[in-house]
């Protein structure tokens, strides 16, 4: 899991206000505390990326129905031939 504390310090130099400077401040101690807890608890770590995964796979699985859907929804209908007897008038 990559945590964007770099970024945000970026932004909070960039922005050069008291209040964003104090905000970005924050979130960078935020983060530092999430990584901490993240790596005391591995197994809550495994768990995200686990979820993470999943979702991605979840993600691919509905895009490939939407496609499915998509192309029967598309599909041209065929004439169909009448079949038996003709009738003279």
């Amino acid at each position: 899991m990559r945590l964007p504390n770099m970024g945000v310090l970026m932004l909070s130099n960039v922005l050069k206000n008291d209040r964003a400077i104090q905000m970005s401040i924050r979130i960078i101690e935020i983060f530092v505390k999430m990584r901490e807890i993240l790596l005391l608890h591995k197994d809550i770590a495994n768990l995200i990326e686990q979820v993470e995964n999943n979702f991605y796979k979840q993600d691919q699985k509905i895009k490939l129905l939407f496609a499915y859907l998509d192309k029967f929804l598309k599909k041209e209908e065929i004439p169909c031939i009448p079949i038996g007897f003709k009738q003279k008038s």
